[in-house]
């Protein structure tokens, strides 16, 4: 029984002692670290949008009435000038055979004033040598030549009636003309809104029948750009951007127009951009939402700082000094890419930073001037660091301060 209360009180001894040498020296501290590597460096500034045709025609309906044939379909590709639907013509068609029969009747009337205004000038001309022979008095005389004055008006107003009914018959023609709808321009049918039997009314507001996109093969992505990103785009600047059909194809386009009209909205303030995108394999649809990625400015050769380095700072003071610490060294890009990469670049471009070394397992501080930045790494342009020089990313182990209500001895129940 003695014996074993010696071996009892040995062990508890030994695992106390152990503890304390545990807890008090803490856990061991390792460094992820990666190297500063040489290449080139792309800033960008990303934004989403929808593909569309350059140019867009609505086709309308400039009459009213039920549509009775349809010529194309979606997908239909339309040359200018070809018919693509017709509304019911009957009516069109009687209103032009009452309008010819108007402007006939006209011109008939039309000739019953000249003639009219014929017989009054010769009875002006008859009563005017039979006044200077004095065989009529004045009066008649008078009254001949009101006739005449009388049959010119009546002429000037049938002429009147005439060029009416001419009017009424060429409008009445070109609703007829009307009632075939076709193409404006060469393209092809993206949609389609009647279909026949369906009745159309041409009001204050056309309505569309068709929309025509006259070439898929140039399309345009209308993006919106954040406020804060805006300085930095610039025409000419090149633009890529990917499509979820296509998840492993980058397409490249161009920007071309910077619109200064602000878009608010929700108190956010975004500006429209229009890339063109050359779309002659006919891959792209209009409609599709693109990821697009404008690229503000590049550098070929530069030294390259992991934006992970700038976030890196130790744990807390005195850790480096408890043990050796473990190097755990990666190569470039191990932290994956930094969210937010971009609001970093503006933030502390040409601006002396902080990032540490590792030198002999320890932390060391170096100050470092910075350029552009990507969503991984950001250009260095001084500092004194050189291609392949290990930079802290992330320490592991270390912590100082430990939870009250512990004991070497372990938990408590």
């Amino acid at each position: 029984m003695k014996k074993a209360i010696i071996i009892s009180s040995i062990l508890i001894l030994s695992a106390a002692i152990g503890g304390y040498f545990f807890y008090s020296h803490g856990p061991e501290i390792t460094y992820r670290t990666a190297k500063i590597e040489r290449g080139p460096i792309v800033s960008t500034v990303a934004a989403t949008g929808n593909l569309s045709a350059v140019i867009t025609v609505q086709v309308g309906t400039q009459v009213s009435g039920t549509i009775q044939k349809l010529y194309v379909d979606y997908n239909s590709r339309v040359k200018k000038g070809q018919p693509i639907a017709e509304i019911d013509p009957s009516l069109f068609n009687a209103s032009v055979a009452q309008a010819e029969g108007n402007f006939r009747v006209a011109e008939a009337n039309l000739q019953k004033a000249t003639v009219a205004l014929k017989d009054a000038e010769r009875a002006f001309q008859r009563n005017r040598k039979l006044l200077a022979d004095g065989i009529i008095s004045q009066g008649d005389f008078d009254t001949a030549e009101s006739a005449l004055q009388t049959a010119q008006a009546a002429v000037k107003a049938e002429e009147g009636g005439v060029a009416q009914s001419r009017g009424a018959l060429l409008q009445s023609k070109t609703n007829l003309r009307y009632s075939t709808i076709r193409s404006p321009v060469d393209g092809v049918i993206i949609s389609r809104a009647i279909d026949v039997g369906q009745t159309v009314a041409a009001s204050f507001q056309t309505p569309t029948l068709f929309t025509i996109a006259q070439d898929l093969t140039k399309m345009q992505i209308e993006v919106s750009v954040d406020e804060a990103d805006i300085s930095r785009v610039k025409l000419g600047q090149v633009a890529n951007f990917t499509v979820d059909s296509y998840p492993e194809s980058t397409f490249r386009g161009k920007v071309v127009q910077i619109r200064t009209a602000p878009v608010i909205n929700q108190n956010v303030v975004t500006y429209a951009v229009v890339v063109t995108v050359d779309n002659s394999d006919l891959k792209l649809m209009p409609g599709m939402t693109a990821n697009v990625s404008v690229e503000v400015a590049k550098r070929d050769d530069v030294l390259k700082l992991p934006l992970a380095a700038l976030r890196f700072k130790p744990k807390g003071k005195g850790d480096e000094a408890k043990g050796k610490p473990k190097v755990d060294a990666v190569k470039g890009g191990a932290m994956g890419p930094a969210k937010g990469g971009e609001r970093v670049s503006r933030k502390v471009k040409e601006k002396m930073l902080q990032v540490y070394l590792l030198k002999e397992g320890t932390p060391v501080p170096a100050e470092v001037s910075t350029g552009i930045a990507n969503g991984t790494s950001m250009e260095l342009t001084g500092g004194g660091l050189t291609e392949g020089a290990d930079v802290i990313i992330e320490q592991m182990g270390g912590e100082s301060k430990k939870k009250s209500g512990g004991s070497p001895m372990g938990p408590r129940f």
